[in-house]
């Protein structure tokens, strides 16, 4: 193997200030399709040095990404969709905000701005800001452009601190008064959601029944009653995604 000059412009230092951190990625993952295609790190390195311009990329770069100890830059991830043949969104974790959601599917700010009518400065603003402006017709071109899930779309328009909040009461005190502030955020039949939100309240309420049969002071939830209000975002899609009633 002969020895290749690094760009002298690294592409895992830390970022700058104001730059955006590179999507979640999934180095299982990586680590696994490679595998697959009876890859070696050496002939990853090169492919990506010879056929996407990354001159830099050695097999020990390959490596760390695949061990979790680096993670590539997004025009890196997307070269390495190329040489493993998938999509970036199968190198990624869950992403999080609109704009890892956007790289997770391989697009440029460009074809996202022209298929949901929106100017690009306005939406490379949402993606700065971490927060979706649309119109009901704009949320749906995104949805579907982004294979959105109810819950990512809570996510990139900026709602779940305040849709944690409302679970939290509902789990905490009545919940039947929280079904319609919820369907404002979380456009679900209102059946599904009913059992949902019953299901977090009753589970909150088992957690303080058992705090008093150990002894605990009225009111007390425990732990499990804590964890569950610290991550109620996550328990209530848990609860969605099974039979409510």
């Amino acid at each position: 193997m002969w020895a290749v000059p690094r760009s002298s412009a690294r592409p895992n230092r830390p970022p700058s200030p104001g730059a955006h951190p590179p999507p979640p990625f999934d180095a299982p993952a990586a680590r696994r399709l490679r595998t697959a295609l009876g890859l070696g790190p050496h002939q990853v390195a090169h492919t990506l040095r010879a056929s996407y311009g990354l001159p830099y990329v050695t097999p020990d770069l390959v490596a760390a990404w695949e061990r979790g100890t680096a993670a590539p830059s997004p025009g890196e991830l997307t070269a390495l969709a190329g040489v493993l043949w998938c999509s970036p969104g199968e190198l990624v974790g869950r992403p999080r905000t609109l704009r890892e959601h956007r790289v997770a599917r391989g697009l440029a700010p460009e074809d996202v701005a022209r298929a949901v009518g929106h100017e690009l400065h306005a939406y490379l603003r949402m993606e700065e800001t971490g927060r979706w402006r649309g119109s009901a017709r704009q949320s749906a071109a995104l949805t579907g452009l982004l294979a959105l899930s109810p819950a990512d779309v809570v996510t990139v328009t900026g709602r779940e601190e305040s849709l944690a909040e409302l679970l939290r009461r509902a789990a905490t005190t009545r919940w039947q008064a929280y079904v319609r502030p919820v369907s404002r955020i979380v456009p679900l039949e209102r059946r599904r959601l009913e059992g949902a939100l019953r299901r977090l309240h009753q589970d909150y309420r088992g957690h303080l029944a058992a705090g008093l049969g150990r002894g605990g002071v009225r009111g007390d939830a425990g732990d499990g009653g804590r964890e569950l209000l610290e991550h109620v975002v996550e328990h209530f899609w848990r609860a969605v995604g099974t039979r409510g009633g």
